[in-house]
């Protein structure tokens, strides 16, 4: 198979089950612990046209074969002025990998984010993601922000 027989389409009721597998081969990448209710929620998120959060899959050999997935949704950039697009998840399963799957997901986000008048597609990895990386240092640019996570707060005050 190649690239020509992948297709990406936004994610459909008929998807959970193979993309439930796909999200639990994603979270057990990132050694994330996560329950089938957790599935279930994002889900939900994917088909509420009300819910920020928005999904794809790539599908490789006909519609009915889902191979990977993406997460995004569009968020602000007040210094910009503007509104980018933000990837929060992509994974593509471990036997379908090197086929381009990855970088047509990618190529549909930026169509997206065009179509929508946005100025970026953004997201983050780990710094031990090398083969995502190698794609991602071809179809990006690297920045050099620094990402940090606060709990929220405890009593009325951040720890």
């Amino acid at each position: 198979m190649t690239a020509a027989d992948i297709s990406v389409h936004a994610v459909r009721e008929d998807h959970f089950d193979q993309w439930s597998e796909l999200y639990r081969g994603y979270a057990d990448y990132y050694q994330v612990v996560q329950t089938a209710e957790m599935r279930e929620r994002v889900f939900s998120w994917l088909l509420d046209d009300a819910h920020p959060q928005r999904g794809l899959v790539a599908a490789m050999g006909g519609p009915s074969k889902l191979v990977g997935l993406a997460h995004c949704r569009t968020f602000s950039r007040p210094l910009a002025a503007s509104h980018g697009l933000f990837l929060d998840d992509l994974f593509v399963d471990p036997a379908s990998r090197g086929k381009g799957a990855a970088r047509i997901l990618l190529d549909r986000l930026a169509s997206i984010a065009a179509e929508e008048g946005g100025t970026v597609v953004r997201w983050i990895t780990r710094a031990h993601n090398y083969r995502a990386r190698f794609l991602y240092d071809e179809v990006a640019e690297g920045t050099d922000w620094i990402t940090y996570d606060m709990a929220p707060a405890v009593g009325g005050a951040a720890r």
